[in-house]
C-alpha cells in the first residue's frame, strides 16, 4: 500500500479535501479519490475525514492507495480495419467510440482486447498487461491509423522514433471558427489544466514542450477544415493546442467546440497518416486511413 502525504499551502486552502487531492495527485482522478474518502483512506492531521472536509493552511494530509490488482485482458474477437500487418506490426484504423487500451471502467471492448485475439497474444510485452503492443495512443472519439508492436523489438524501435519525432504523424480535423491564416505553428507547452485535472492547458510556467504544425485545407462560413501535422504528441495536443488559438475542434466538448447543430459524438479528428522506418528493413512505411463516413457527410453539409 503506498502512503502519500501532503501539506496544505496557502493556495489549496479551503477546498474540498478530494477536489484538494486531485490537483496534487495527476494520475488519479477525482472520482476515484472520492471513492478512497468513502472508504477512510483519506485523513486530516491524523483523523479519517469526509467528502465535504475543506482543507486549511499547514492541514497535513494523507492518502492511502491500496495496491493496485492488474486484471486479466481477455482476447475478444472484435472486427479490425487493418491497414497493414507483418510479422512485427500492426497497423489499425481505430474507430469512433473505442477505447485503446484497458483501464478502470474499460477492462473488455478495447482495442487490446481485439489486437489479442487477432494476434493470438503475439504482442510486445514493454508496457505490461494493460497495454500490450500498445507503443501509441489515439483519445477514445479519435479516429484513424494506430499502431501496435507484435515483439519488444519493434516496440522499442518505434518508441525511440517517437521520442526522436521522427514518425510522420497528420491528422484532419475541423475547427470552430475560420481560420485567417493558410498555415502556422502552435509552440506552446502543455501541461495539466490547473482547475480540471482531465483536461491539458497551455502552461504559463513549465509544462512539456508541444509543437503542431496546420495548414488550411477548405474554409466553410463558420468552420475550417485543418490538417495538423504533431512535431511532438503530448496528450490531447491538437484539441488543447486549436483550443488555444479560439479556434476548438468541431464536437469537442471538452475544449469548448460543442457539437452545434450536428448530431456529433465527440471531437471531429481523425488520425490520417502515419508513417516510420520499419524496424526489421529499416524501409520508410506510410499508411493512410480514409476518412471515416460521418466526416465525409459532415464536410458535404458544410
Amino acid at each position: 500500500m503506498d502512503e502519500f502525504c501532503f501539506e496544505i499551502t496557502e493556495e489549496l486552502e479551503d477546498e474540498r479535501v478530494d477536489k484538494c487531492l486531485s490537483a496534487l495527485i495527476d494520475s488519479l482522478s477525482r472520482s476515484y479519490i472520492q471513492k478512497m474518502v468513502k472508504e477512510g483512506r483519506v485523513s486530516v492531521n491524523g483523523k479519517p475525514v469526509k467528502g465535504s472536509y475543506r482543507v486549511k493552511s499547514d492541514d497535513c494530509v494523507t492518502f492511502c492507495l491500496p495496491k493496485a490488482v492488474e486484471p486479466d485482458i481477455q482476447p475478444e474477437d472484435i472486427p479490425l480495419d487493418i491497414l497493414y500487418e507483418d510479422e512485427d506490426v500492426i497497423l489499425v484504423n481505430k474507430p469512433k467510440g473505442m477505447v485503446v487500451h484497458p483501464a478502470p471502467g474499460h477492462y473488455s471492448g478495447t482495442l487490446v482486447n481485439a489486437l489479442l485475439y487477432h494476434c493470438g497474444g503475439q504482442l510486445s510485452g514493454i508496457n505490461g498487461v494493460m497495454r500490450p503492443g500498445i507503443v501509441h495512443r489515439i483519445d477514445k472519439d479519435t479516429t484513424g491509423s494506430l499502431a501496435a508492436c507484435k515483439n519488444d523489438a519493434a516496440h522499442k524501435s518505434l518508441a525511440r522514433q517517437l521520442k526522436e519525432h521522427t514518425v510522420t504523424r497528420q491528422y484532419h480535423a475541423i475547427c470552430q471558427g475560420v481560420l485567417r491564416e493558410e498555415e502556422g505553428v502552435i509552440d506552446r507547452p502543455l501541461a495539466r489544466h490547473p482547475m480540471d485535472r482531465k483536461k491539458m492547458a497551455v502552461a504559463t510556467q513549465g509544462g512539456k514542450r508541444a509543437v503542431t504544425h496546420y495548414r488550411v485545407l477548405q474554409r466553410f462560413p463558420r468552420h475550417t477544415y485543418i490538417q495538423c501535422e504533431l512535431e511532438t504528441g503530448r496528450t490531447h495536443q491538437i484539441r488543447a493546442h486549436m483550443a488555444s488559438l479560439g479556434h476548438p475542434l468541431l464536437g469537442d466538448t471538452v475544449y469548448g467546440g460543442g457539437p452545434g447543430p450536428f448530431p456529433l459524438q465527440g471531437q471531429t479528428l481523425h488520425a490520417k497518416t502515419l508513417g516510420f522506418l520499419h524496424p526489421s528493413t529499416g524501409r520508410y512505411l506510410e499508411v493512410d486511413a480514409p476518412l471515416p463516413e460521418y466526416f465525409l457527410r459532415l464536410l458535404e453539409r458544410l
